[in-house]
């Protein structure tokens, strides 16, 4: 039998009817979302590793805000973006798109005028028609342009705005952007005039620590609002809900060796739910589906989501060696350079140290000086779990036993 959907999104943000978890960072950014309602600006980071499930946890927040609080959001994806003219005329063109079919289309249509225009193969996108030098004057005045789309949109009784900014490490490293933040800020919070806006910025802590550094204000700006794995639990009603929607049963032994696998990260969850799916002929995950499914989606993360110069470096048959040893417990997500010696062969621990060096410098793995002279990490849980999995493809298993 074949498939014809996978409920699972490998790559983009998790649908709505699949979201798991998260509640108290759900509480938390809603309650920003009231207070902003009330014309207090509100502004927050959203800090958690690669694949943790950033974006998906800013859009379901941006449709809750839509569904139960009056908001308008804006969810903007800026990655590759570097500069303040393109990040606001991406906000703006977003905004929109978003309007149309929308009861406040014409309000929003209306705080722009005539600098609006049709664009697409058949006209059905809208982007802002706007001089360079007006688009540089709406960049360094942009709390009046808020202000001025927000009195629009209360019209359309629409309580406020949220504005998401998301992959932002083209513009984490600019001390043009960190200055504007605080600007903006600054701006909004001595205005005399309210704008119910909530701010939300979505990337890694080390972003957050690049804007303050750049900065410092921005340290007492942000609320910061971190995300962690998935729990156990979490983990097991994700892959239930999303197979039950589709009339799959999972065997219980490998529902808990795909819960293992995943680590409690959401990207991978997805990739190992869908090679899983994919694989599956009978409407049932038992053990072997779930095998290949694991070891199928270790190579896609391998290709897709680790950086090029790191899937490179580990084609070297010995750094594989190493990396997969390291991977596997004892050490797991930390160990220590003369533990692992002990366990290496000759070949490999002559290339240890330089194994450690490069590693390092690719961002793999980091010192971990608070455990002690000689301890490492991995830097994420991503690159953790693609070497326990392909650990384990050498072994011929993976178990949740381990």
């Amino acid at each position: 039998m074949t498939h014809e959907n996978s409920p699972f999104t490998p790559g983009y943000p998790v649908p709505i009817e699949f979201f798991v978890g998260r509640k108290s960072q759900i509480d938390l950014l809603l309650k920003k979302i009231i207070s902003a309602s009330t014309g207090r600006l509100q502004i927050a980071f959203l800090c958690g590793e690669r694949g943790i499930g950033k974006s998906s946890l800013a859009y379901f927040v941006k449709i809750l805000s839509e569904r139960n609080h009056h908001f308008v959001g804006i969810h903007n994806y800026l990655g590759g973006v570097t500069s303040l003219t393109v990040m606001v005329r991406r906000i703006l063109d977003n905004l929109l798109n978003e309007s149309v079919d929308k009861a406040w289309h014409e309000k929003i249509i209306q705080s722009f005028k005539n600098h609006v225009k049709r664009v697409g193969l058949f006209g059905v996108s809208l982007e802002l028609d706007i001089d360079p030098k007006d688009l540089d004057h709406t960049v360094n005045n942009f709390a009046p342009t808020l202000h001025k789309i927000s009195d629009q949109l209360k019209t359309a009784e629409k309580k406020g705005l949220l504005v998401i900014l998301d992959d932002i490490n083209g513009l984490a490293s600019s001390a043009e952007f960190a200055h504007w933040i605080k600007s903006l800020v600054d701006t909004i919070a001595t205005s005399d005039k309210n704008i119910p806006l909530c701010l939300l910025l979505v990337g890694l802590e080390e972003r957050r620590q690049s804007l303050v550094k750049l900065q410092p204000s921005l340290s007492r700006v942000f609320d910061i609002i971190d995300i962690a794995a998935w729990s156990d639990d979490e983990s097991k009603e994700f892959f239930s809900e999303a197979f039950s929607k589709v009339n799959v049963d999972i065997e219980q032994k490998a529902l808990e060796n795909m819960v293992f696998a995943a680590g409690g990260l959401p990207v991978m969850a997805h990739e190992i739910g869908d090679a899983v799916f994919n694989i599956d002929k009978d409407n049932y995950i038992d053990g072997d589906d779930a095998y290949k499914g694991i070891f199928n989606a270790a190579d896609i993360v391998g290709r897709k989501h680790l950086e090029p110069q790191v899937f490179k470096a580990i084609q070297s048959k010995k750094y594989r060696s190493i990396l997969k040893k390291v991977a596997t417990k004892p050490f797991g997500f930390e160990f220590q350079r003369k533990e692992v010696i002990e366990i290496l062969g000759r070949p490999e621990e002559k290339v240890f140290d330089n194994f450690l060096t490069r590693m390092t410098e690719l961002g793999v793995i980091i010192r971990s000086p608070e455990k002690g002279k000689g301890y490492y990490k991995f830097r994420n849980l991503l690159h953790y779990l693609y070497f326990l999995i392909t650990a384990g493809k050498t072994k011929n298993t993976i178990s949740a036993s381990k």
